[in-house]
């Protein structure tokens, strides 16, 4: 993945370029359709995802979107840093492309490039606040 594709993004916004292309490197993409579940709460968190297109609902309990997340939004830092299951339900409210690092991959950057995990964790602690 280019590193161009991800250097806007507010998550990633401090990280040195050489970091950044490390980050795009292991980066994937996916599109998802609206309605489709992307994450469900409760479930295990094997998954760091950016908003490149799209908007979603986040639903944490019952069926009201608590908040909507667009373009340049992470959600799933939660379950990889802290409690290792979905804190909410992200649906897709349209068509959305999806920018996301697998667990594995995740830890390694984490270990390698300390501001990654930092601003996460800033992140996670803004939305558990909430």
């Amino acid at each position: 993945m280019e590193t161009s594709r991800i250097a806007a993004f507010r998550v990633f916004a401090d990280l040195p370029s050489a970091e950044l292309e490390r980050l795009a490197s292991a980066m994937s993409e996916v599109d998802v359709e609206a309605g489709d579940a992307v994450v469900t709460n409760g479930d295990f968190g094997y998954a760091l995802y950016v908003i490149e297109e799209g908007e979603a609902d986040v639903v944490v309990e019952g069926d009201d979107a608590e908040r909507v997340l667009g373009p340049g939004d992470t959600f799933g830092e939660i379950a990889l840093l802290v409690t290792g299951r979905r804190t909410a339900t992200v649906v897709a409210r349209t068509p959305m492309r999806l920018l996301w690092l697998f667990d594995q991959d995740f830890r390694r950057i984490r270990r390698d490039v300390p501001e990654f995990e930092r601003s996460l964790r800033r992140l996670g602690g803004e939305r558990l606040g909430a």
